[in-house]
């Protein structure tokens, strides 16, 4: 039987350039249960190699963590990848990686470390993590959906590196999944603000870069169990599995 589970499916490590390094997997795994957390989603900038180690960081305890990056399209919208495994975010990774412009200037735009659960730096990430790939909007989601991935459109609300700031829309032809509204306006927010979009779920994450943020907003789903496939579901509206929507 379903019941509520809380979900933060959009949160960032030190491996992205515009996060704290602070951010490291067990600081953050710490930072989700503290929270009451049952459920994040690991989401960095056009890059996945934390996944792996919040992974284990969260080994024995309650919390579940699903693979994801945020990419960044051509138009430099914000896109959402979530996916079931470890190895399907690698192929999209390799496909991100091939179109990824630049190498990554530390002195300009930061360190990109990949670090342990043991809080033991390994590498560092030479890619340009903060650039826009060479990916249309629909190559992006396209290349989510035949791995088997859920796309969903980063912070529509937000009056940049979103859909609507960059394409003046959502174009159905992106077969997004759902829709993001950021942590400030909140999905009843969202519902007043973009009554066009009423087809679409909607949620609502932290966006998180430091510590602090972790779980400042989530979003509450009726799942069967804390998993991808439950998470398919809740967004499809199917099988009693739904986001809860906050009264407007």
């Amino acid at each position: 039987m379903a019941r509520l589970y809380a979900c933060d499916l959009h949160n960032h490590t030190c491996l992205s350039p515009c996060a704290q390094l602070d951010m490291h997997p067990r600081a953050l795994v710490a930072a989700c249960l503290a929270r009451g957390l049952d459920l994040v989603a690991i989401t960095d900038h056009n890059a996945s190699e934390n996944i792996v180690h919040v992974m284990q960081a969260a080994r024995d305890t309650p919390l579940v963590v699903i693979p994801g990056m945020e990419v960044t399209t051509k138009e430099e919208a914000h896109v959402l990848a979530l996916f079931a495994s470890l190895e399907t975010v690698g192929l999209f990774q390799e496909i991100i990686y091939s179109r990824l412009p630049g190498d990554n200037d530390e002195r300009r735009f930061g360190c990109q470390p990949i670090v342990n659960e043991r809080e033991e730096v390994e590498a560092f990430n030479t890619h340009l993590l903060f650039s826009a790939t060479t990916m249309a909007l629909n190559d992006v989601t396209g290349n989510i959906h035949s791995l088997g991935g859920i796309a969903i459109a980063s912070h529509i609300d937000r009056s940049f590196f979103s859909i609507i700031s960059q394409l003046g829309c959502v174009p159905e032809s992106a077969g997004f999944n759902g829709l993001e509204i950021s942590a400030a306006l909140g999905i009843a927010g969202g519902r007043r603000r973009f009554p066009g979009l009423s087809r679409y779920t909607f949620i609502t994450s932290s966006d998180a870069h430091c510590l602090n943020d972790v779980g400042r907003s989530c979003t509450m789903m009726y799942l069967e169990s804390p998993c991808f496939a439950e998470i398919q579901l809740a967004l499809a509206r199917r099988g009693g599995r739904c986001v809860e929507e906050p009264l407007p």
